[in-house]
Formats: C-alpha cells, sequence, structure tokens
C-alpha cells in the first residue's frame, strides 16, 4: 500500500527522514514524512527505531519507518476547544509598573 494510497487509512505505517541538530544556535529535530503526508490536528505520528543521540556541535539524517494514526472528528472538536482555553491563558498578564 502506497502512502498516498493509505492516506485515508486510520492508522499506517510509512518511510520518514529524521533531521536533528544540536548546535550553540540551534537544538532541533524534524521528522518528514515520505510522500507528502501532513499529520493533521489530533494526529499522532510514532517513529520506530533507537533512541537518537547527537553531541553537541553535531548533526544528523536519519531514514526511519514511522506510523501516524488518524484522529476522529470527535478527537480533533475536543483538540480545538481545548486550545482556545489553553490560548486565553497567555492572555492573563499583568502590565503593572510594580508593587501596590
Amino acid at each position: 500500500m502506497t502512502a498516498a494510497a493509505s492516506a485515508s487509512a486510520r492508522e499506517f505505517t510509512l518511510p520518514c527522514t529524521i533531521i536533528v541538530n544540536h548546535t550553540w544556535e540551534a537544538l532541533e529535530a524534524h521528522v518528514e514524512l515520505d510522500g507528502g503526508v501532513q499529520p493533521g490536528i489530533g494526529d499522532r505520528v510514532t517513529v520506530h527505531g533507537p533512541r537518537i543521540t547527537v553531541p553537541l556541535g553535531g548533526s544528523l539524517t536519519l531514514r526511519r519507518t514511522a506510523t501516524v494514526r488518524r484522529s476522529n472528528a470527535l478527537e480533533r472538536l475536543m483538540i480545538r476547544i481545548r486550545s482556545m482555553f489553553e490560548l486565553t491563558e497567555l492572555y492573563e498578564v499583568s502590565f503593572s509598573e510594580g508593587r501596590l
């Protein structure tokens, strides 16, 4: 089954590329799924294989297998609702000049 054909399935496995950078300027890790598959809201991506360790100053690019589990409509709705409340927590900031 190809990635494009399985994009509508609830759970599927496909190859991916992992890029890890560990420098003084950046500490980042990215997973790019093959076949142009994009995870959506609430989707879960599990990358298989041993733990990746990159020493300071290094970078690494690996090929692994990932399993994508698509969320259902109820999960997506609940995440959207929850995210609205989490966003409003950022607005609760005080701009007072000092102690009263």
